[in-house]
């Protein structure tokens, strides 16, 4: 008689991070991209119409959470962070596009902002900036990079197999990995906004 095993945190909770590890090129590619588009946000001068249209999006952002409370702030921050990162993995199953496009988009939009950051304030700036994305860059870089992976599957043998084996196991790394990350990151930066 089988005898069906139940739920252990600790045992998801390796599976997820052995994943993870499995994933480790994938990840590294997501970082090299965003960086690459980091660097080129910062020290190549961006077209007026391309800045326009980053200052007019930070615009809204800001308007939209003017008059928060500390606590909205927080849920705001949360569920932004943790949409982009759902759909960094679900939507990676279109060939990895997505999460290049998105590493590429947010890592060129923070250059641009850490630009105008330290051209207005000063290099040192960037040190308060910093504790902002200590949880919630590797969490978003988990998310692209099993999107990534996920989305490459497609191309291996064995596809059907291989794509629900790392369709789960992304789903399972979203739940124990990203979303404690993504938690974390939302109170320390609901905190700093506030501090502000």
């Amino acid at each position: 008689m089988n005898k069906r095993r139940g739920f252990n945190l600790k045992d998801e909770y390796k599976k997820s991070w052995k994943y993870i590890k499995e994933s480790k090129n994938f990840i590294y590619i997501i970082i090299g991209i965003f960086l690459l588009f980091a660097f080129a946000g910062f020290f190549i001068q961006t077209p007026d119409s391309i800045a326009e249209q980053i200052l007019n999006f930070l615009q809204q952002l800001l308007e939209k959470t003017r008059g928060m409370s500390s606590g909205r702030l927080l849920l705001f921050i949360f569920f932004n962070n943790l949409q982009s990162s759902f759909f960094g993995i679900i939507l990676g199953i279109i060939f990895g596009i997505f999460p290049i496009l998105s590493a590429a988009v947010n890592g060129y939009v923070l250059g641009f902002v850490s630009f105008m950051s330290s051209a207005e304030e000063g290099f040192f700036v960037l040190l308060r900036i910093l504790p902002h994305g200590i949880f919630e860059l590797p969490a978003v870089f988990i998310s692209l990079g099993i999107g990534l992976k996920l989305g490459i599957s497609v191309f291996y043998e064995e596809k059907r197999k291989n794509f629900k084996n790392y369709f789960r196991n992304s789903l399972r790394v979203f739940l124990f990995i990203v979303i404690p990350l993504l938690i974390i990151a939302a109170l320390i930066e609901g905190t700093l906004i506030s501090l502000s």
